[in-house]
């Protein structure tokens, strides 16, 4: 009965964890690191083929991305999830695969050039379809049978549709071992989805997360009222509000606060006025949100629902999902608002409304999550007069905001209640999905105030959980964030596939553009690729 710590150890991203019993080896999770880490992750001391289970918490690519590569690498076991999981895990792994895939093809047909050796991606598509089939969705509160001495539970976690916290029971009814691992914890009072729910029985481990474990969320603000009164600022001017999102979550969340904005006509002398969803991905999801309100939303909503009002859906929405679609929003000369991926703008269609908007003194472009450094939102957020977008240096003339942060994780005291909710103090916490002085500093705080036994484990920590000792303690292992082999690139290599990928996107616009400007935009590529080559 051993517990091994693989990934998101002093660090937010590539949750997974490994959990060996009876015989059985268990996979908690398995998400794909993202960004920047100076942390390396332990390998797997097990084969992919040797894995029988995979447990999910939630959808988000650093919780489940990196399952299509165990499937690739031989894993033919299964997935077991909640019902919400896996129909988001059904579009965001394979748009993971379709990143995965166009990355992989652009550098290879560098290396063809060049003489060096195709790499592989990371996962493809098949990939993708061929482990969805070994999904298994249950519902929360189901006691789920695993094998005569494993069950599982799934209780909201209140982070996304479909998130959970897992109650994992080893051994018989009369004598186990119980361990939760908490997934990401929800921040309390979100639009749409539950509270996290208080995990009310007694279990022996507790596994957190603590990606917000030194800070506290500011005030809830008036979130309607807010976004009310600027888009009243902006149409009033004439202009369009650009808001670069995010497309699970929070995509859904702009929508529900723009229903009821429509609802209570808040918005004076633009009546109709048009909200557009131009991404496929957030448009796939919101399908996905609308079909599952009732199983996973909170009280008001549901109640929303029982008067036949939909949510997230409303007269004036407009979704798009063709380039062609998109190319035609810009034609709408009404004041209007664009909700559009990527989150931080280094990416997607996004980059073309800015492109588009952002020279325009009218017009007002409101961010609604976390800008990292080094990406085109966080420039634009820090005060930028001017950017490069699609190689054309573009104006900063919009108003430029920060919408306070909506935020789909629980803050410090958020997550001392759930731990708190307890219903006898677990043997051990250990504290895990926060970076370094997030984890260190929330595991002082179990241990000071609330008076728990807390550590956070590195990466390669092995613990016993029928001796409540650990058998291996890892320390921090540091690699270099600027090299790269593999599938596994620097991030400036990142930025590059990225400016890649718009690229593409700016060529299939042209397809149907004027012949003269189709020959001027060929030479140009031709000429930019010669200049590199040389």
């Amino acid at each position: 009965m051993k517990l091994t710590f693989i990934g998101a150890c002093h660090e937010v991203t590539g949750s997974c964890f490994l959990l060996q019993h009876d015989g059985l080896n268990i996979l908690i999770d398995s998400g794909m690191k993202q960004g920047t880490s100076d942390l390396a992750s332990a390998p797997l001391p097990i084969n992919e083929w040797e894995i029988d289970y995979i447990f999910l918490t939630h959808a988000h690519i650093d919780h489940s991305g990196n399952v299509p590569y165990l499937y690739k690498n031989g894993f033919r076991g299964k997935v077991i999830c909640t019902t919400g999981t896996k129909e988001l895990c059904d579009i965001m792994l394979k748009d993971s695969a379709y990143i995965q895939m166009s990355d992989a093809a652009w550098i290879n047909k560098h290396n063809e050039r060049s003489g060096k050796e195709k790499i592989e991606p990371l996962y493809t598509i098949e990939d993708v379809e061929g482990v969805l089939k070994r999904f298994e969705a249950y519902d929360y509160q189901d006691i789920i049978s695993i094998s005569d001495s494993v069950s599982i539970v799934f209780q909201d976690a209140g982070h996304l549709l479909g998130s959970a916290s897992i109650v994992v029971m080893l051994g018989t009814k009369d004598n186990y071992t119980s361990i939760v691992f908490s997934g990401d914890i929800g921040n309390e009072n979100q639009p749409l989805i539950k509270n996290p729910t208080n995990i009310l029985s007694h279990v022996d481990y507790v596994v957190m997360e603590s990606t917000y474990g030194n800070r506290i969320h500011e005030k809830p603000e008036d979130y309607v009222g807010l976004l009310a009164s600027i888009i009243q600022k902006t149409f009033d001017r004439g202009g369009d509000l650009i808001i670069p999102s995010f497309a699970v979550g929070r995509a859904q969340e702009l929508l529900y606060f723009i229903r009821e904005i429509k609802e209570r006509n808040l918005i004076k002398d633009h009546d109709n006025f048009k909200v557009y969803l131009d991404s496929p991905l957030a448009n796939e999801a919101t399908e996905i949100y609308d079909k599952r309100a009732l199983s996973y939303c909170n009280s008001e909503t549901a109640a929303l629902i029982e008067q036949g009002i939909n949510p997230i859906i409303f007269d004036g929405l407009v979704r798009t999902t063709s380039v062609l679609d998109s190319k035609a929003i810009q034609a709408n000369e009404n004041p209007k608002i664009i909700i559009s991926a990527a989150g931080m703008c280094d990416a997607g269609r996004i980059r073309h409304h800015l492109k588009h908007n952002l020279w325009r003194s009218e017009c007002t472009v409101m961010f609604v999550g976390y800008q990292a450094v080094g990406t085109l939102g966080r420039i634009i957020l820090d005060g930028a007069t001017k950017v490069k977008i699609f190689g054309e240096e573009i104006k900063v003339s919009a108003e430029i905001i920060q919408f306070p942060g909506i935020s789909a994780h629980a803050d410090s005291n958020g997550l001392v209640k759930w731990i708190s909710a307890l219903s006898v103090k677990p043997d051990k916490v250990f504290v895990v999905h926060g970076d370094d002085e997030c984890a260190t500093s929330f595991c002082h705080r179990l241990i000071d105030e609330c008076g728990l036994d807390a550590v956070a484990p590195y990466s390669g920590s092995e613990f016993n959980l029928l001796t409540d000792e650990f058998e291996h303690i890892a320390g921090p292992e540091r690699i270099s964030i600027t090299s790269h082999s593999g599938n596994s690139f620097s991030k400036s290599f990142s930025k590059l596939l990225d400016a890649y990928e718009n690229l593409g996107e700016v060529v299939n616009m042209y397809e149907y553009g004027a012949n003269k400007d189709i020959e001027k935009f060929s030479m140009q590529i031709s000429d930019l690729a010669q200049r590199w080559d040389d």
